[in-house]
């Protein structure tokens, strides 16, 4: 959710290459598009809402009531709907750490994928208790639930890793995470979009009134970096491990 949408699509065109098209959902809506994929949706901010702009994570749900009802029971907290929204109806919570999500129920857009091609590499939360977190989000969304479009989750290290088939699509990591307002050291879920050039994005990124808020990371296979746009919304952005042996 961006407070300016067309100031928030001129910003990820040119950091990360998208293109827009209108939604079904009105026109403060766009669906972001790489290579004629959809990978992301943009919506612009009611002025009268005094909301953070952020990437929140949409996961899709069989029945948005039984979804919110399941999230009170479970200690956490329902901040809007389940309500009427184009062609489906949407619910924005917070899980009993504070990470905020939404969920989905309807139509979802074809080809939308995560850890696929120019999707979303994957989900991350970042939170208190990494097998806590998994337990709720589990019976909230009905993860390994048997059906063909379950995902399941497994404890690996100090994670909890989720794949659906063989796309690793989330991972929850425990820890280092407090209480204070900051939202760099809250529980949140965060987006990593991949990349070819992780300088180039970077570079993009200052040029467009963005910044890096840490240092690059990096692992055998891949580096990153945390980069905030010009309203303050993090996301990292991942590319392959190809300059060092």
């Amino acid at each position: 959710m961006a407070r300016d949408l067309a100031a928030a699509q001129h910003f990820y065109s040119g950091v990360l290459g998208w293109e827009f098209r209108a939604s079904s959902l009105g026109g403060g809506f766009s669906v972001a598009l790489h290579e004629g994929v959809p990978v992301a949706g943009i919506g612009a901010l009611a002025e009268r809402l005094d909301m953070p702009v952020a990437w929140t994570p949409y996961f899709a749900v069989v029945n948005a009531d039984i979804a919110a009802a399941q999230i009170r029971e479970r200690g956490a907290t329902m901040a809007v709907g389940p309500l009427a929204f184009g062609t489906g109806r949407a619910g924005l919570a917070a899980d009993p750490a504070g990470a905020v999500f939404g969920f989905w129920q309807g139509t979802v857009v074809p080809d939308w994928s995560v850890g696929r091609g120019s999707a979303p590499a994957w989900l991350e939360l970042h939170t208190r208790d990494a097998s806590e977190a998994s337990i709720f989000y589990g019976e909230v969304l009905d993860w390994a639930g048997g059906g063909s479009g379950c995902c399941v989750a497994s404890h690996e290290h100090d994670h909890v890793v989720l794949r659906h088939g063989h796309d690793t699509v989330a991972r929850i990591s425990g820890g280092a995470v407090g209480a204070a307002p900051d939202p760099s050291i809250r529980p949140r879920w965060h987006v990593h979009f991949p990349v070819p050039d992780l300088e180039e994005a970077i570079e993009a990124t200052n040029g467009l009134g963005g910044g890096a808020v840490a240092p690059v990371g990096t692992s055998t296979t891949s580096r990153w970096v945390d980069l905030t746009d010009p309203d303050g919304a993090q996301f990292t952005v991942v590319a392959p491990q190809d300059t060092f042996p």
